[in-house]
């Protein structure tokens, strides 16, 4: 099928994340769907902008949010473009159909005062997994990685003697980020304990090519876990709304920004393609500035 060819397309050249993935074979199932019950329509390479238009209203209707429908918007824009490619297509449909305005949001972010009272006070579980949950939360906020990212990251791709550790990014792209002293003496720590853990548990790590962070069995984590440590504690100390990795990554960018780092260097370290992507925290600073502007400016 048409959908599966595109969608290996994904997988095997952009080499797009299985996260993308699954979002882009989620729209492209959502249209059709809606194309079948509401038309009797299967064809996509005969749907026009019409249709497409008339699904756009439907997804409104549903109160589905602005930048949702913009994302689904850019599946089949992406969809699209692969058609006209192989030669099915002459003209792409989607270049009638405008995407609703989706409001800017500015990264949510935690204060120093909120991590250093996680990372200094706040008193972690015993044994291993109260080890390994702090290191968690403390290589998050020291590398602003992404969830998916310390996911995969295995012990092998630590250098603690050069003070780095590789990470495979988006569309597999790697990257060496620096760690500082403290976080390599942690990391140091941690990885006895880990250890530790394996032999006293009889779990194998074979070639220390295993999983940097391991589950009570033994076994990789997993996204979910990676989630539900970092709301638990994160929610010890902070208030926020959303309480996930990425908003220690946000935490991260925020702060080295704050006290002086170059912009392309920070984008060097997130991983981002270009400089528009680590632009955005700017605007946090930025709204710093003004509230000391007022506060101090005697004419403000």
């Amino acid at each position: 099928m048409l959908k599966d060819k595109y969608i290996d397309y994904l997988t095997f050249e952009k080499r797009y994340s299985a996260h993308t993935i699954l979002a882009y074979r989620t729209d492209l199932v959502d249209f059709t769907g809606f194309l079948s019950q509401q038309y009797n329509f299967h064809d996509l390479l005969q749907a026009d902008h019409s249709l497409i238009r008339s699904w756009l209203i439907s997804l409104i209707d549903r109160k589905v949010s602005a930048r949702s429908i913009t994302r689904k918007l850019s599946t089949l824009k992406s969809f699209y473009r692969y058609c006209q490619k192989q030669g099915l297509l002459s003209v792409n449909p989607m270049l009638k159909v405008v995407a609703p305005r989706v409001s800017k949001q500015l990264p949510v972010f935690l204060t120093r005062d909120n991590l250093s009272k996680l990372l200094d006070t706040v008193a972690f579980a015993d044994g291993f997994q109260g080890c390994r949950d702090k290191m968690i939360i403390t290589l998050f906020y020291a590398t602003g990685i992404r969830r998916a990212e310390l996911v995969q990251i295995k012990a092998s791709d630590l250098n603690l003697e050069a003070g780095t550790i590789k990470v495979l990014g988006k569309r597999n792209k790697e990257r060496i980020v620096p760690l500082g002293e403290k976080v390599v003496s942690m990391l140091k720590e941690y990885g006895l304990a880990r250890n530790s853990f394996l032999i006293e548990n009889k779990y194998k790590a074979e070639n220390n090519t295993y999983s940097l962070f391991v589950t009570s069995k033994g076994l990789p984590v997993y996204p979910r876990l990676i989630h539900d440590i970092v709301h638990k504690y994160l929610s010890l100390t902070a208030s926020n709304s959303k309480l996930s990795p990425h908003v220690l990554r946000h935490s991260f960018a925020t702060h080295m920004l704050d006290d002086g780092a170059d912009l392309n260097a920070i984008k060097e370290i997130l991983g981002h393609s270009s400089l528009a992507a680590t632009q955005v925290y700017t605007h946090n600073t930025i709204e710093k500035l003004k509230t000391i502007y007022k506060q101090a400016h005697p004419r403000a």
